[in-house]
């Protein structure tokens, strides 16, 4: 396995609020500088504000995910003001109803395969050929355990975080040779206004600790788990600490991706 080398930028979307923000804030304090992307600049630039409190250079760059061509450019302003971007971070993502599939609104359920399918996509589409000319990098995509499973309701969210396994395996098995890496990376339930608003958390006690998914991706950004990519990890269940175990012991990669059984 070719080395890559740690990650020293990251871009990570979704960066004003909630999971992204907490990452891109981590990243800093792990050494790295960040592009943070989402639509609202003033929270984007609240994030940034911590970014450059850690000592590190934050590129804010306000687009919306689903659009192609802000992408694109937000891509290439990162690219010019970082240097590169060695990490990406697909972390921007909504929910849909908790209903059944009949009773949703059509429009509705597209909008959020957009945001949570073709945002990704889209970044890492326009992300990846700079990676590759360098010699390689890494994708993480923020996915849910809800897309290995069938589920009741919210069935755009479920069916978007499965697509999300189809496009982090078809990166590892295309770029692997060419020092890409592909990670699909569950956060558990951390708190947040989205996780907040359903139904289904309601009365949880038992929330993810934020720092824990922050020091998946730390780990994942320094190169120190290459071996498992195109395998699913999740915070809660896995540590650093497991996953270079995982490494050291010879992980099969079906063990960690998405198969019928």
């Amino acid at each position: 396995m070719a080395e890559v080398a740690a990650a020293q930028t990251a871009l990570v979307t979704g960066a004003s609020r909630g999971i992204g923000r907490e990452l891109a804030i981590g990243l800093a304090r792990a050494g790295l500088d960040v592009a943070l992307l989402a639509r609202d600049e003033r929270l984007l630039e609240s994030t940034a504000e911590e970014v450059r409190a850690a000592g590190r250079r934050a590129v804010v760059l306000t687009a919306d995910v689903t659009d192609a061509d802000a992408v694109q450019a937000a891509v290439r302003r990162a690219e010019d003001e970082l240097g590169s971007v060695d990490l990406l971070v697909n972390n921007a993502g909504v929910i849909d109803a908790e209903v059944p599939l009949w009773e949703t609104d059509p429009e509705r359920w597209w909008s959020v395969v957009e945001t949570n399918v073709r945002g990704p996509f889209l970044l890492t589409h326009a992300v990846v050929p700079g990676m590759l000319a360098r010699g390689g990098g890494r994708v993480i995509d923020v996915n849910s355990g809800s897309g290995t499973r069938d589920f009741a309701e919210a069935t755009a969210y479920t069916v978007s975080k499965t697509a999300l396994f189809r496009i982090g395996g078809a990166l590892h098995e295309a770029g692997f040779e060419r020092g890409l890496r592909a990670f699909e990376l569950a956060p558990g339930v951390v708190r947040t206004d989205m996780t907040g608003s359903m139904r289904l958390h309601e009365g949880r006690t038992d929330w993810t600790d934020p720092a824990d998914v922050v020091a998946l991706v730390v780990t994942i950004a320094r190169g120190e788990v290459d071996a498992l990519s195109g395998c699913y990890v999740r915070a809660g269940t896995d540590t650093p600490d497991s996953l270079r175990e995982m490494v050291a012991r010879g992980l099969s990669g079906d063990e960690r991706r998405l198969r019928i059984v």
